[in-house]
């Protein structure tokens, strides 16, 4: 998916590495939240920002608590959504 790996639960992406960035969905509810954390930018492969998915640079994700805290992020709102 987009050209990296993608991390999946019950058929609904959580998260994904593409490059040396972690590609998080976070949902639109939490997206501005996201996007005012440090090192977090908009996903915007097509050029057009994707609400409710972000991309948090290596710098965001060195620490194993922040990476930790991100991939629990992605892992909740997938799990809030119907399986597929």
């Amino acid at each position: 998916m987009f050209g990296g790996v993608a991390i999946m639960l019950n058929g609904n992406m959580a998260f994904g590495i593409v490059e040396d960035e972690l590609m998080v969905r976070v949902g639109p509810d939490a997206y501005e939240d996201a996007l005012a954390q440090k090192h977090c930018r908009e996903l915007d492969f097509t050029g057009r920002p994707m609400r409710g998915m972000v991309m948090v640079s290596a710098a965001g994700i060195d620490a194993d608590e922040d990476l930790a805290a991100w991939t629990r992020r992605g892992v909740a709102f997938a799990g809030s959504l119907p399986v597929k």
